[in-house]
């Protein structure tokens, strides 16, 4: 494995590191917003600074004057403002009454602009570099230091890597604050576990053992994890997480889901034991979320697993991170500045010289350029324990047999699927996978299959039962006396079949099966080993208690024959992570061609040669993870604007700008995109040049903002 505790200064596949220990060095001489006097906003200056503007008076002999600190006076703050041309540290004077509260990383409130805004504070120093007067903190919010200065350091570098703000990367790191919480008694810290007794389900893997032993050793192992279907994968992660801590080091687990963190919550607590580890879900409410967040920056806690947001979470000495399922779309941050946990977490173990585990029952291509260029190593299971394990796959075509039995045909199920279907019910519960939720989301004309759309938004229509009128999934329309333009046919038929109608159909087809649904409009946890029929979308796939005794994939062309850079990896990760599900051995049937890369993948159980030759076809194409790219959306002018403003590395390749293909909305000008592409080793310049051209624009208060992003997932 891996071990060398990330002291080489760079992650390879990651681009380089910023120099410094807080990431890149601040901009000196900062300056109040356009237009305002520099009394009214925190600036740099040299020696001890007067308080001016509306903050205090000058002069220490006259009443009621705010006499700066004498030990460290100048409190450098970052304030809470997005604007790009104000991304940098503003100085301030301590007032002498708030020196014992004014700590770095406390909340405080600061004059800026003319107004009263919050920052936090990120150090105190004797001098500021301005020449002009300072302006006193006007008070200090909480005396707890939420923001930890590895945190800072962290929320700097991922600002910059994204093409941001540091004021948006901290909005994504630290939780509102709740004073009830803060007011509570400090919780007691916890004692480390004792060390693991054995490797566990690490046992399995031939670089399972040295990798937990050089976890315990205090070293820094790397690793991109292919888990064995099946699930050991949790008892396998609360294993690696007790193992840090036995070693008086902490550990961070972020996975994609509320249900996942359950099982890996319930997994700690019989491997850890209660009190050293907390759960961070949106589900817990502010309080009680910030309640836990305040035990792991108080250190009472040194172990932590939450979905995407618990990757800033402020675990003290951190030796491991654990990222599961990183191709998961639901890790993909929808705010701005957009970071992916698993470069957060990659730059968080570099940081901390911890080791990393990026874990999946399928491989990522950005996980594979880890692997490529040395970062981490592949920790996998041999091919006879992985055929012991994996279950049986067999492909069929979408219409391949439909005709030889009637209720397999109402079923939209081949034969063989069928006959999988009613064998394996008699041994318990078969899971369906349908790719797409709801009843009937896409319609067409029954006579020349002309696509239905709404006459007024020209939005899809969709039908929500067997006896409900079309309407608009758009504006909500009801469409009953819809026609087609094309042919003037007033039927319709099915283009995509849901997982609501596929239950219907379900239930016709096998009498003496209960057919549950799992999905957006309720997700099941688990089954039992009854007899049952488990229709699920992509994602919400329940786990049964004994595993299922087959699984059906339908509609594959509904994945891969999507308009997406990632349709055959994501297809590949969602059969996968259904098949996984199933018992050793039970058969898999799924409806798709079975020539295809894809499939051919699945059938084999071999999910990393698939990656290694997909990045090998970006690589060509020049496509992430590759290349590094920038989406850059607006109206043609704003985008204009920007590149003109932008000194792009030469290396730059701007594709379009290109009409969106979403229609917008009344009275808003139509919005375009452009893709600047770049080699990754000119991945960072390019976030950064960016970011200084965004800083123009807010400068010049041009009023319209363009949004980007850096490595967009969806690209197509």
């Amino acid at each position: 494995m891996s071990n060398d505790g990330g002291d080489t200064g760079l992650i390879p596949g990651l681009d380089a590191l910023p120099d410094g220990p807080g990431g890149t060095t601040v901009p000196s001489g900062a300056t109040a917003a356009p237009g305002k006097s520099a009394g009214k906003a925190g600036t740099r200056g040299k020696g001890k600074a007067k308080a001016a503007g509306k903050s205090g008076t000058e002069g220490k002999g006259k009443k009621g004057a705010r006499v700066p600190s004498e030990h460290l006076p100048v409190a450098r703050v970052a304030v809470d403002m997005s604007l790009p041309h104000l991304d940098r540290p503003f100085d301030y004077l301590v007032p002498n009454e708030l020196d014992a509260m004014a700590v770095p990383g406390c909340r405080v409130r600061v004059r800026f602009a003319g107004q009263l805004v919050d920052g936090l504070l990120l150090d105190r120093v004797q001098e500021s570099d301005h020449e002009g007067r300072l302006s006193f903190l006007e008070r200090v919010t909480s005396a707890e230091p939420v923001l930890a200065p590895e945190v800072a350091a962290l929320a700097r570098e991922v600002a910059d890597r994204y093409a941001g703000t540091l004021a948006d990367v901290l909005r994504l790191a630290i939780p509102p604050r709740h004073a009830k919480a803060e007011g509570e008694p400090p919780r007691e810290a916890a004692a480390p576990p004792d060390p693991p007794d054995g490797p566990g389900p690490w046992s399995r893997y031939p670089a399972g053992p040295s990798f937990l032993t050089a976890l315990a050793g205090g070293r820094a192992p790397r690793a991109v994890w292919t888990a064995l279907p099946g699930p050991d994968r949790v008892a396998a992660i609360a294993r690696a997480v007790r193992t840090a801590l036995a070693a008086g080091r902490g550990a961070l687990v972020v996975l994609a889901d509320g249900r996942d963190v359950a099982r890996v919550d319930a997994a700690l607590a019989e491997e850890l034991g209660d009190g050293r580890h907390v759960a961070l879900t949106a589900d817990l409410g502010p309080t009680e979320r910030y309640r836990r967040w305040l035990a792991i920056r108080r250190g009472a806690v040194r172990a932590v697993v939450g979905t995407r947001a618990a990757m800033f979470a402020p675990v003290h000495e951190l030796g491991l991170v654990v990222l599961w399922d990183d191709g998961d779309d639901v890790h993909a941050e929808p705010h701005a500045p957009y970071p992916h946990p698993r470069e957060v977490l990659a730059l968080r173990a570099h940081r901390a010289a911890a080791a990393a585990l990026i874990g999946g029952y399928t491989r990522t291509t950005e996980a594979t350029v880890l692997v490529e260029t040395g970062w981490a190593h592949a920790l996998t299971a041999d091919r006879e324990t992985v055929r012991a394990a994996m279950p049986r796959v067999r492909p069929v075509g979408d219409d391949f047999d439909m005709a030889r039995d009637e209720a397999a045909r109402a079923a939209r199920l081949p034969h063989v699927a069928f006959e999988t279907a009613r064998r394996a019910l008699e041994h318990g519960p078969v899971l369906v996978q349908v790719p797409r939720r709801g009843y009937l989301p896409a319609l067409a004309c029954q006579r020349c299959r002309t696509m239905a759309h709404c006459t007024s938004c020209q939005g899809p229509l969709a039908l929500t039962s067997a006896h409900a009128a079309p309407y608009c999934r758009w504006c909500g329309r009801i469409a009953g006396d819809w026609h087609c333009p094309e042919c003037g046919h007033f039927q319709l038929r099915a283009v995509v079949v849901g997982a609501r109608r596929t239950a219907e159909e379900l239930g016709r087809a096998f009498p003496g099966a209960a057919v549950r649904t799992s999905g957006r409009d309720g997700v099941l946890d688990t089954v039992g080993p009854g007899k049952a029929l488990i229709v699920s979308t992509p994602g919400a796939e329940p786990v049964a208690e004994d595993g299922y005794a087959a699984a059906l994939l339908l509609d594959g062309w509904a994945l891969l024959g999507r308009a997406d850079l990632r349709a055959a990896e994501e297809g590949l990760r969602r059969w996968m992570n259904a098949a996984a599900l199933v018992r050793p051995g039970g058969p898999v049937v799924v409806a798709a061609d079975g020539a295809l890369p894809a499939v051919q993948a699945l059938i084999r159980w071999d999910p990393i040669t698939f990656a290694e030759r997909e990045l090998a076809e970006r690589r060509e194409a020049g496509f992430p993870p590759a290349f590094r790219m920038a989406s850059l959306t607006a109206t043609p002018a704003a985008i204009r604007e920007l590149l003109d403003d932008a000194r792009l590395p030469a290396s730059a390749e701007v594709l379009g700008p290109v009409p969106l293909t979403e229609q917008p909305q009344p009275g808003q000008p139509a919005r375009e995109r452009a893709l600047i592409r770049v080699p990754r080793a000119d991945g960072l310049p390019l976030a950064r040049e960016l970011q200084a051209a965004q800083g123009v624009r807010s400068a010049r208060r041009t009023p319209e903002y363009v949004r980007t992003q850096m490595d967009p997932l969806e690209l197509i």
